[in-house]
């Protein structure tokens, strides 16, 4: 390292000369000072006025081969060094990882067993973990990642990048590769599970006591984005609902909890004791929960009771069901009020709808006189409207009635409704109220068949995932089958039509959509409604993960 001496010169005054004669003591600063030049910037250079010539680096011969190299401790080059020092020696290796097959989850020792997806974050996490005891005693892990392994060869490799403190202090780093041999071994459950396929040890029932299935198909997309059955051993069909079994009480109760969460339901517990051991006093039970869920849906027309619409500030008497979660929404079309009733609130004083979806009627509009600006109720915009329609089988009958669809509908389109003129509702609610008029007709939605009888047999740009739900055998009821794929085709209409309904539903792009470019009208395109792209999520399944190694 070069140093410079640098001087200050002082040029005496004719005042400093003076006090030169005048024998007067000066002290002068002291200006020898040892600069380095790596510490000045150069750019103050030209501020100071100093110059400093260019440094390079300096460099050494290794003591062993007489290369050239930096200078470090140990005064040996990378590959001298690496050569008689082995930082991974006492390394392992070669790991076992015991893996179950049937649930996809690795075996934390004594008896935990974990659930990840191959090359994920959490995965490379556990092995890493595994190796940490042996190797935080030798060497610093810095790095590690995934190495590319065929999926069928049972193996896992991983590369970890180590460090550690060798020969007069020199920090040599290094990579090192660890294989896991995956061994196969079925968890306790899964065990259990093969060697009986029917046992289980607890039991959910979910049952809601109406003549579609349209709750079940928008529940079963909730469970499949939450996850909430990934523990049940087997999902079985049952009359008016679902059958949930699961190899443990905990799971079950989770389950419950979640349905709870989604959906105004009553449950309640039951047991049966299998086995009883005296000696050791254990008990094995299986549980059961059935779960009863509230049979009021979205669109469906009620006739509140007395008692209800009292409690709910004289609300209705005739009101719709615009929505249902854990609560359900209430609505008076003709005057958009809006009531919230939860779980415990319906369930103290419970009361079926007066219609439902299935007994929609499609109407014309013939004409439209807007009451009132749009405004938002509830988060869904409506308008008061009174509206002309007639039935589409009838022409012969017109009625005058008052909808909260007037954002929705023009003269000319088609609208489903509850047919009240025609209809003979049996309902106890209703004789309690005296001197109570219906309306002729109460309109629920816009209708899109016209439409979609002309684009009928096209593929839609999405698609839904299902359960694996066993389904017993119809038995010669060769309507059953087609009524579920009607019903499964209402339900993806709806999907379309309601962007709420489909807000908590994963939707995945259909690979095998083909967008026509004459095929149809562009009126057709407007007015029908449909999915936009950017709802739509891509289908990992089948798809390659990068395994994120570098070559060295």
């Amino acid at each position: 390292m070069l140093f410079h001496l640098i001087f200050t010169y002082y040029k005496p005054s004719s005042l400093h000369r003076h006090l030169l004669s005048a024998s007067v003591p000066i002290s002068f600063p002291k200006t020898l000072t040892l600069v380095s030049p790596m510490a000045v910037n150069p750019s103050d250079q030209a501020s100071t006025g100093m110059f400093f010539p260019t440094q390079t680096p300096g460099t050494v011969l290794c003591c062993t081969c007489g290369v050239v190299m930096a200078p470090n401790p140990a005064n040996m080059c990378v590959k001298c060094l690496r050569s008689r020092v082995d930082i991974t020696e006492g390394l392992p290796r070669q790991a076992v990882v015991n893996f179950c097959p049937d649930c996809s989850s690795y075996l934390q020792p004594p008896n935990k067993w974990l659930r990840f997806n191959l090359d994920s974050q959490e995965l490379l996490h556990f092995l890493v973990k595994r190796l940490h005891t042996r190797f935080s005693r030798l060497v610093t892990l810095t790095h590690a990642e995934f190495m590319f392994t065929e999926p069928h060869s049972k193996r896992i490799k991983i590369r970890l990048r180590v460090r550690r403190e060798v020969m007069n202090g020199a920090i040599l780093e290094q990579p090192h590769i660890v294989e896991f041999v995956v061994h196969d071994k079925l968890c306790l459950s899964c065990s259990r599970l093969q060697a009986n396929p029917d046992q289980w040890v607890a039991a959910v029932q979910l049952r809601q006591h109406v003549a579609h299935r349209r709750t079940f198909l928008f529940l079963e997309q909730l469970i499949l984005r939450h996850g909430a059955a990934t523990r049940a051993v087997r999902i079985a069909d049952a009359p008016h609902g679902l059958d949930f079994f699961f190899a443990s009480r905990s799971h079950a109760i989770r389950f419950v909890d979640f349905v709870n969460s989604v959906a105004p339901v009553q449950y309640r517990t039951d047991k049966q004791l299998v086995s009883h051991d005296p000696k050791s006093n254990v008990y094995n039970y299986k549980h059961t929960f059935s779960v009863e869920i509230s049979p009021i849906c979205r669109e469906d027309l009620i006739c509140l009771p007395p008692k209800v619409a009292h409690s709910l500030g004289n609300l209705g008497p005739l009101v719709i069901c615009t929505k249902v979660s854990n609560s359900i929404v209430l609505m008076d079309p003709f005057t958009l009020r809006v009531a919230y009733l939860n779980a415990s609130q319906y369930w103290s004083d419970p009361f079926r709808p007066l219609l439902s979806s299935r007994q929609l009627v499609e109407y014309s509009i013939l004409d439209i006189e807007p009451e009132s600006d749009i405004v938002t109720v509830a988060g869904s915009r409506y308008q008061l409207a009174y509206v002309q329609v007639a039935r589409m089988s009838d022409f012969s009958n017109v009625f005058t009635v008052k909808t909260h669809l007037g954002h929705l509908l023009n003269v000319g389109d088609n609208a489903l409704g509850y047919d009240l003129f025609g209809a003979n509702p049996n309902d106890m609610e209703m004789d309690k109220y005296k001197g109570l008029v219906l309306p002729d007709c109460v309109l629920m939605k816009k209708s899109y068949e016209e439409v979609r009888a002309r684009r009928s047999g096209k593929q839609r740009n999405f698609k839904l995932k299902r359960l694996d739900i066993e389904v017993e055998p119809t038995g010669g009821r060769k309507g059953e089958e087609d009524k579920r794929n009607d019903e499964y085709q209402k339900f993806i209409e709806d999907l379309e039509e309601n962007p709420e309904l489909r807000f908590n539903i994963s939707l995945y792009k259909n690979d095998n959509y083909e967008p026509s470019e004459m095929g149809s009208s562009m009126a057709d395109a407007e007015e029908i409604p449909s999915v936009p792209v950017e709802e739509l999520l891509a289908d990992l399944e089948g798809l390659d993960i990068g395994d994120g190694q570098d070559e060295e």
